[in-house]
């Protein structure tokens, strides 16, 4: 099957390098380039994509609001988005987790590495790996105007420790050797956690995690 990607990037060069590399996979496809977010998300309509990788800071929409534009829209519902940034500088990627982004990675990545997290977030899963998540979260709370949304008080209290882990980036095989559980029992956990919690995927999860104090700033 082949992974129809669409690039969102101002910058021409990056771009194309990027299209270079997608196009040397024999799995995924470029359908589409855009250089603002607001093309982004026309291009996410009539490309067809299946997923885009797209930078935060750019003219006319940025990232961001084009990710919540994409995940708000019905019609785009099997589309995911892998969001690019630097895990210095852009302090708001918690932001973009929250607009309906199912992972983030660093524009200065390994061209393998980028391939890969593709095809991980097309299969339907996040990419969240977790020491920057914990050191980019932690940085996020810091701040005065981090909201708070309260605890998550409908789960019992095996699915807060499920959460606790999923938060620390373990995936379902791990979570389960840390709790004894079989992996099918602790992939259901994490889905009637996701229902729960109306959260998308993975990474809305580790942002409720942080935010209701499932998972404290420094723990990890």
């Amino acid at each position: 099957m082949t992974i129809r990607v669409l690039l969102a990037d101002d910058q021409t060069l990056v771009r194309e390098a990027f299209a270079m590399l997608v196009e040397s996979a024999r799995d995924m496809r470029v359908v589409g380039q855009a250089a603002t977010g607001r093309q982004a998300v026309e291009l996410a309509r009539t490309g067809r994509a299946d997923l885009v990788v797209m930078d935060i800071r750019m003219p006319d929409l940025d990232g961001i609001e084009a990710t919540r534009l994409i995940a708000a829209d019905d019609d785009l519902a099997g589309v995911r988005v892998l969001v690019l940034t630097t895990y210095d500088t852009d302090e708001y990627i918690v932001d973009a987790l929250r607009a309906g982004a199912s992972g983030f990675l660093v524009k200065d990545t390994r061209p393998a590495e980028l391939l890969d997290a593709i095809r991980t977030v097309a299969a339907g899963d996040s990419l969240l790996s977790p020491g920057p998540t914990a050191r980019l979260i932690e940085r996020f709370l810091r701040s005065p105007s981090a909201p708070v949304t309260g605890g998550p008080e409908c789960l019992s209290e095996r699915e807060r420790e499920v959460l606790a882990l999923v938060a620390r980036g373990l995936n379902n095989t791990e979570i389960a050797e840390v709790l004894g559980l079989s992996p099918l029992t602790a992939k259901t956990h994490v889905s009637r956690i996701m229902g729960k919690l109306s959260a998308r995927d993975r990474a809305q999860l580790v942002i409720v995690a942080y935010e209701s104090g499932v998972v404290t700033p420094g723990s990890i």
